[in-house]
């Protein structure tokens, strides 16, 4: 449902950078976050600030990205690193160099672009394949916009676009390199293995009781059941808080009254033309030529309006309406460029227009249908309009309710029983919760939320049994918890795990003497005396493995070969010892043309990449970046601090 903002936010996506944020940050039900005292700027790029604020709704808003992106399968924890919220930050100081450079340079985008690219979006046309103004205002103010405010965000964005695309255009790959890569892609070397493998020694392994005690002590860990805690826990979300709210029939109706304009369809009309095109740098001359050829054809359809169609197909220069006879549907205001609008609006059904100039170039119009406005009535908007007032006054309620929520659980901290009956919340019980979040269970529950029980597990809790500050674990979703019962981290007896610890133990050992043996083999081998035992020839190649371990069939692409046979170990871990022989190489006469082209392209792309990076580091050296904060180490949900 909201594909057509994400579409856009990726045109902001730099191949250099993990993650990279919209330039605009909106404050809706987050509101209730209190930051620390004192300064909360994080960065200063060019002596302006990115504040505290900024980064945690760019990490809020990733968060949701990749909710959407990926449901279920989304782990919070992907972006509870050190290096993800770098990531963050080092994205916000990219769009402010970048932003800069944009100014500076006067880069801008024309209406006619930003109407082209929002016309182009997935998911704003209706079952008639018409673009559909509603859906786009309701997407949009579902994510809390305007139509202004999201066209403001897109222009920057693909100003932005146009810094990144004139830097990477820059960068090509210069053939012979392509081609040696591609080269060393396609060679293949014959090559025969002789494996010692570690299940052909467990036989010649002997362990004793040291061994045994002495593993099941050094490993301890891999033996140990980690500490567990019951506990229970207050949940406040937009959903809880929604269910509170009743709207009644009178709510409704005003709002219907108060915003009328917004379910009335405003008049649409349908037109056709003929395009001849006019670039802006053309020459006099040029233009000329074009106006003189479009006024002939104005001739034309004047004369014989019926024909309009049949000289549209064979002379309009717009690709998109030509083969429909210039056809455009239905559109309303706001749809097309300024003077080909007005035009369109200002002629009655059946008349055609004078020449009509835009950026595009000259346009002869026949307006051929006028849809009048109407608009909906109260029964066929009122279960949407219910939704509307109980959202918003969900979102005001919830950030009230965040307020008390949090104050409560840290004033009253021996009991969730006073936050709960105050805000009408239901306690919960969880069993078994560990510090780690537990992949099988249910997804997106709020007490598996790594947050959640980083604050569960921590000192006051366990030992004085007192409430968790509020955590947000997810958009408009605080939880508080508490320890009912906590069991330490305990180490199984070594009776209990002798026979798991003996056949890791013999597994080592058995790897350890095919090692050995493999070794040896390959130091013969190498001197000559003894090259006996390989198996059968094998064609391989990076893109052709023939079943070889990949870490073998690496070390045999890389080995020397200067001198044939050479020889290689590779040490196979638990599986044991490999020892390989390469016999010969060989360049294939045949080549992919189609695919060293495509290589070909990877090089350059990512040469481009490394052109943009360098091109990103130079600006932010300029604007003299400066970290002020350590944001990077300091997640969002831990901004929730206690009165």
């Amino acid at each position: 449902m909201f594909e057509f903002i994400r579409t856009h936010q990726r045109l902001m996506q730099f191949a250099l950078l993990l993650f990279i944020f919209p330039s605009f940050a909106f404050f809706g039900l987050e509101s209730y976050t209190r930051l620390r005292d004192g300064d909360n700027t994080v960065a200063k790029v060019a002596g302006q600030s990115i504040k505290q604020q900024e980064f945690d709704a760019a990490q809020r808003e990733q968060m949701e990205r990749f909710r959407q992106m990926f449901g279920g399968q989304f782990d919070p924890k992907m972006l509870d690193t050190p290096q993800a919220r770098q990531n963050i930050l080092d994205g916000l100081i990219a769009q402010r160099v970048m932003a800069a450079e944009a100014v500076k340079n006067r880069l801008s985008v024309s209406d006619q672009a930003l109407q082209q690219t929002i016309l182009a979006t997935p998911g704003l046309t209706g079952a008639d394949g018409k673009f559909d103004v509603e859906r786009y205002k309701s997407l949009l103010a579902a994510q809390g916009m305007t139509p202004a405010m999201y066209e403001a965000r897109l222009r920057q964005e693909l100003v932005l676009q146009q810094i990144n695309a004139g830097v990477q255009s820059t960068a090509f790959a210069p053939k012979t390199v392509a081609n040696r890569l591609s080269d060393l892609n396609d060679q293949e070397r014959e090559m025969q293995d002789l494996l010692f493998k570690a299940s052909d020694f467990v036989s010649q392994v002997k362990v004793t009781d040291e061994m045994l005690k002495a593993y099941y002590e050094k490993n301890g860990a891999q033996f140990e059941i980690p500490e567990q805690v019951k506990a229970e826990y207050v949940l406040l979300s937009s959903d809880v808080v929604a269910a509170q709210i009743s709207v009644s029939d009178a709510d409704i109706k005003s709002y219907y009254d108060q915003n009328a304009k917004r379910y009335m369809e405003e008049e649409q009309r349908r037109a056709s033309h003929i395009l001849i095109k006019t670039d802006k740098s053309a020459s006099a001359a040029d233009k000329a030529a074009a106006k003189e050829k479009a006024e002939k054809l104005l001739a034309q359809v004047r004369k014989n309006p019926a024909d309009f169609a049949k000289l549209a197909k064979e002379n309009s220069q717009d690709p998109g309406s030509a083969e429909r006879g210039g056809d455009l549907d239905f559109f309303g205001k706001g749809m097309m460029v300024p003077p080909f609008e007005e035009a369109v609006f200002k002629l009655k059904q059946g008349e055609i227009s004078d020449l009509v100039q835009s950026d595009f170039g000259y346009h002869i119009i026949q307006l051929t249908a006028i849809k009048p406005a109407s608009g909906k009535s109260l029964d066929d908007v009122k279960g949407q309009i219910a939704s509307e007032i109980k959202k918003q006054l969900a979102a005001k309620k919830f950030t009230e309710m965040a307020e008390q929520f949090s104050n409560t659980v840290y004033e009253q901290a021996d009991s969730l029983k006073p936050v709960a009956d105050k805000l009408k919340l239901k306690i919960e019980t969880a069993n078994g919760l560990t510090r780690t979040p537990n992949a099988s269970a249910v997804p997106n529950a709020p007490f598996n939320h790594p947050k959640f029980l980083n604050a569960l597990f921590s000192d006051d809790p366990i030992k004085n049994k007192r409430n968790t500050e509020a955590v947000e674990v997810a958009p408009s979703t605080l939880i508080a918890g508490r320890v009912l019962e906590y069991k330490p981290v305990t180490k199984r007896p070594f009776e209990e795990v002798q026979a798991v610890v003996r056949e890791r133990v013999t597994q080592a050992e058995a790897a350890n003497l095919a090692r050995k043996a493999g070794e040896a083999k390959l130091a013969t081998v190498k001197s000559g005396t003894d090259v006996a035992g390989f198996g059968e020839a094998k064609i391989v190649s990076r893109a052709k493995s023939q079943n070889v371990n990949r870490d073998a069939l690496m070390a045999v692409m890389k080995a020397d070969t200067t001198k044939l046979p050479a020889y290689v170990g590779v040490d196979l871990g638990t599986q044991g010892y490999g020892v390989y022989r390469i016999n010969k190489v060989v360049q294939p006469a045949n080549v992919d043309i189609a695919r060293r082209q495509s290589e070909q392209q990877q090089i350059a792309n990512a040469l481009a990449q490394q052109e943009s990076f360098a091109y990103l580091e130079a600006l932010k050296k300029k604007a003299k970046v400066e970290i002020t904060q350590p944001a990077a180490t300091k997640p969002a949900e831990d901004q929730i601090d206690k009165k």
